[in-house]
């Protein structure tokens, strides 16, 4: 089997994470998956931010795991869970690194939202 290449942030590559700072609840036909005020921000490079919600203020009886892996280079190997309640559009929804690399060692236990597949992501 072939090792990954494991890439680290650097300045054609930059990762920051940092607290949000502020509230975050993501819904999803009218009911409120996750509600924090711990969430983490994470930038990296050019993309988009994206926010980390602690598993611990996800409400995970609206959760199912899914199968979907995927691999990214300087964070890990994500998994996904699908919100059945949003349908064929809440599919892979939400991923997590349950072993993120040492360069976003904050996101462990943390899980992020795929905007399109959600109802909002609201911050504020």
């Amino acid at each position: 089997m072939t090792e990954r290449p494991k890439l680290v942030p650097g300045p054609d590559h930059p990762i920051t994470v940092t607290p949000t700072g502020k509230r975050v609840v993501v819904t999803v036909a009218g009911k409120v998956v996750a509600d924090t005020v711990n969430a983490l921000s994470l930038k990296e490079a050019t993309y988009p931010v994206v926010h980390y919600v602690p598993l611990a203020d996800v409400d995970r009886s609206l959760l199912e795991r899914s199968t979907t892996q995927t691999y990214c280079g300087y964070k890990g190997d994500a998994t996904y869970y699908s919100i059945p309640i949003g349908g064929d559009r809440s599919v892979d929804a939400i991923w997590e690194y349950r072993e993120p690399s040492a360069a976003v060692a904050q996101i462990k236990d943390h899980v992020a939202f795929y905007p399109d597949r959600v109802d909002e992501i609201k911050i504020g």
